[in-house]
């Protein structure tokens, strides 16, 4: 007795499992149709019908490596800390080690970053779930910072947001590129201090208040000598 069909939604994600399998493995270049049906034990005319070409896989495989690299999961342990900084340091804790355990996911992020400058479709979704990670960030710097001070050079929630997306892809970069002196402890301790200095940076009046923690003082021009 033949056996039962499976429903089309679980033979597409068998499909797409076996595509991302392929992918860690070979690169975006090694997913062919063929490679993924034979990763996925089906037949290569069954992944043809879902996906006529490869470029369909490809852009639909997209999906998933931003689901693993650039979405932010806040579990509920995070979100019960009391503190906005308390809940930022956890959350820097918890990307540096996710994006650090795993770097051929990092690696297949960048493969699609090096797709995006020649295709607009897929550098527009990487801009939207970029944005998206950034903004789980912004909205703890706002707690983080009072409202900008009236002169100086203000560390907006924008800009402090921007700041640990960019440390947490930093790290997982290096760790993906030397992974054996990469040491994820001491990036996260370098990472934590920088983020609280500059949320907590001094006024320009130099006697260490810290009312207004978002504004920093330009350096002065040494004079230009006769």
């Amino acid at each position: 007795m033949p056996g039962q069909r499976a429903p089309e939604e679980l033979r597409r994600e068998q499909i797409m499992r076996a595509a991302y399998e392929v992918a860690l493995r070979e690169g975006i270049d090694g997913v062919t149709l063929r490679a993924v049906a034979a990763e996925a034990a089906l037949s290569h005319g069954l992944v043809v019908f879902y996906f006529k070409q490869k470029d369909q896989l490809i852009g639909a495989l997209l999906d998933r490596v931003l689901a693993t690299t650039a979405m932010l999961d806040v579990s509920e342990d995070v979100a019960r800390l009391p503190g906005a900084p308390d809940r930022l340091r956890a959350l820097l804790r918890q990307e540096l080690a996710r994006l650090a355990h795993e770097p051929r996911d990092i690696r297949l992020f960048f493969e699609y970053w090096a797709l995006g400058a020649r295709e607009a479709a897929v550098r527009r979704k990487i801009a939207a779930a970029l944005e998206r990670y950034r903004a789980a960030f912004r909205s703890l710097a706002e707690e983080m910072l009072p409202a900008p001070a009236p002169g100086g050079t203000d560390v907006t929630p924008a800009a402090l947001a921007a700041v640990a997306v960019s440390l947490i892809t930093g790290c997982a970069v290096q760790a993906m590129s030397d992974p054996e002196r990469f040491d994820t402890t001491a990036y996260l301790a370098a990472a934590q201090g920088l983020i609280e200095r500059l949320a907590a940076a001094p006024t320009d009046g130099g006697d260490g208040d810290r009312a207004s923690p978002r504004r920093l003082t330009p350096p002065r021009r040494a004079p230009r000598s006769a």
